[in-house]
């Protein structure tokens, strides 16, 4: 087991992975899903053999590398587009827009993968949607490889 699991306190994420909420900003404000914090932020560690599954959100989330091997992720846009990022010591930060599916996993030489991610308007699981492999193979069957994958 990894040790940053028990160093910071992390805890099994839905999606895969493990995960701990770092930050919530005392700032609220409204938006027509309810009351959101205007940011959030976690710590997430994806150990090798694991995966973080095909979810979105309704935010933005912006991922921070910290540690590890590099890390890819996946993001199906809403329009079909496919984008693959590394992050990685050279490319420390990439963005994920709201409504793309997306879905990480360490690289083959990774033993882990840490990095952060911050989400704003802030992140409420109420935003949260795993995705479904037959649904979305047929939405978006030019992305068939990573849905098998990731889903």
């Amino acid at each position: 087991m990894n040790p940053l699991i028990e160093k910071l306190g992390l805890e099994p994420h839905p999606e895969g992975g493990f995960y701990k909420e770092t930050y919530r900003s005392n700032e609220t404000f409204e938006t027509a899903r309810g009351t959101r914090s205007t940011s959030t932020a976690i710590y997430f560690l994806l150990p090798k053999g694991t995966l973080s599954r095909l979810h979105r959100i309704k935010a933005d989330e912006l991922w921070h590398f910290y540690g590890g091997g590099p890390l890819r992720i996946i993001e199906i846009r809403p329009n079909g587009t496919l984008v693959e990022t590394l992050l990685s010591p050279e490319n420390p930060q990439a963005c994920v827009p709201a409504g793309s599916w997306f879905g990480a996993l360490p690289e083959p030489e990774s033993e882990y993968s840490f990095v952060g991610c911050t989400v704003a308007p802030g992140f409420d699981f109420s935003d949260f949607e795993m995705g479904e492999r037959e649904a979305l193979l047929k939405k978006f069957p030019t992305a068939s490889t990573w849905i098998q994958k990731l889903s």
